[in-house]
């Protein structure tokens, strides 16, 4: 039987210094901060995530579509919900090593993606771009890799102002099987 739930704030002994805070715990950000699953090297046989992401289904590994050159999946770490990046397939960290016909599949998938967003989620902008190198915020810098993410007017509030904590009101999984249904290329 479920707890019964109230409007009143909870105090735990333990936390630090009573304030009028009530608190969101986020464990699994740990996973992220502390580097777990981060390659051990730059190399694709490294443990690179995005080298490793394609051998499984798409329901497992969070891909939202795949093409020839490039496949779309998930951010496990978002920050908003239906954030997603455009990966190729070949272990490549930079931009300038990426031929004609991969440049083209990552471009025709980004836009793809604001569609798919749109249509599943009324985004009303987008912040599109991949940042090249840990120098320039790569977390993994070794594997190119397109960041999309959905804006909406007044997605900025307290939380992740103030509380560095961003709240997502769906699990991942139900975000992939709605974008995939609103993919718009097949």
């Amino acid at each position: 039987m479920l707890a019964r739930m109230t409007s009143e704030p909870e105090q735990q002994i333990g936390v630090g210094t009573q304030d009028a805070f009530q608190r969101l715990w986020t464990p699994h950000r740990m996973a992220y901060i502390q580097g777990e699953n981060k390659p051990s090297g730059p190399g694709a046989g490294d443990g690179c995530p995005f080298c490793t992401i394609p051998e499984k289904s798409d329901e497992d590994g969070l891909i939202i579509a795949r093409g020839s050159h490039v496949y779309a999946v998930l951010n496990l770490y978002p920050y908003n919900g239906g954030h997603l990046m455009v990966v190729p397939f070949r272990h490549v960290a930079d931009y300038t090593e990426l031929d004609t016909a991969e440049t083209v599949e990552l471009a025709e998938f980004t836009k793809a993606a604001m569609v798919a967003l749109r249509a599943a989620s009324g985004a009303h902008g987008f912040n599109i771009g991949m940042n090249q190198g840990a120098a320039a915020g790569a977390g993994i810098a070794a594997h190119l890799h397109q960041h999309v993410v959905p804006r909406w007017g007044g997605d900025t509030n307290f939380m992740p102002v103030v509380g560095h904590t961003k709240v997502l009101p769906q699990l991942l999984a139900d975000t992939r099987r709605m974008l995939a249904t609103t993919w718009p290329l097949t």
